[in-house]
């Protein structure tokens, strides 16, 4: 295993239509930009990447590209160089996302969602991980009586620090998938694999197909803390877990 690079590139995927979340009118703000606490969710995204010693931010954007970028280029404060790529085929799966990246990482980095917030140490363990070569690595929750929403997490049945079996539905698991991953350039390879059979590939499918060659192993947060904002409910949830915990890098 090759020593731990001092900066990586993050991939942020920010190309879907965020239905579920309804929190203002038409015409209004895209998703990545509703606020968290006051703190708009992308805004804490830079924040927690920043503590995750990135280097610089690519943000993958599909539905209402324009309009994120705009909010992003004028409002956005962050130290890190923020750049984007388009997916013209965000109707797909979410790892069709992913490739869409492919030309602008490196062979290590990092990974997640324009809608999770994560705590400042999660984003600390990100640091210092490394993936397995020809692999990548998920951060994994086991606090199974802590999840805001068990039906719509994906879940994960890990097995000796790898992933066995990963998916929505699973008959059996032990944790769950926090949207935060530390890859190599191996997923891309094990995605490209997934759309050459199907023609389309969620990154639960590339996880699936590094997991099958020994290869997809996990991190535990531990006490960690991490939600994902997918309807008002959630968002209801998470800024009541934030002022719980005071806040932190990545918020007020």
């Amino acid at each position: 295993m090759s020593s731990a690079p001092l900066r990586r590139c993050a991939v942020v995927l920010a190309a879907g239509f965020g239905s579920r979340l309804v929190t203002g009118s038409p015409g209004g703000p895209p998703k990545p930009w509703t606020r968290v606490a006051g703190v708009p969710l992308f805004q804490r995204t830079c924040r927690s990447l920043e503590l995750a010693g990135c280097s610089e931010v690519v943000v993958v954007l599909g539905h209402e590209a324009d309009t994120l970028r705009r909010h992003i280029e004028s409002e956005i404060e962050t130290r890190l160089p923020v750049s984007f790529v388009i997916n013209e085929q965000y109707h797909l799966s979410n790892g069709v996302s992913v490739l869409a990246a492919t030309e602008r990482v490196g062979e290590q980095f990092i990974l997640t969602m324009a809608d999770h917030v994560f705590g400042d140490d999660v984003m600390h363990l990100a640091r210092s991980h490394v993936p397995p070569d020809g692999g990548a690595t998920l951060v994994v929750d086991y606090k199974l009586e802590s999840i805001f929403d068990m039906d719509d997490a994906t879940k994960v049945l890990e097995k000796d620090g790898r992933i066995a079996e990963i998916g929505k539905v699973l008959p059996q698991y032990n944790c769950v998938d926090t949207g935060l991953f530390l890859c190599t350039s191996a997923l891309l390879d094990s995605l490209r694999e997934v759309v050459k059979r199907r023609g389309d590939a969620s990154l639960s499918q590339g996880v699936q197909g590094l997991a099958k060659a020994g290869k997809m192993t996990v991190l535990d947060l531990g006490e960690g803390f991490w939600q994902d904002i997918d309807t008002p409910k959630m968002l209801e949830y998470a800024e009541k877990r934030l002022r719980e915990r005071g806040g932190g890098a990545s918020g007020p």
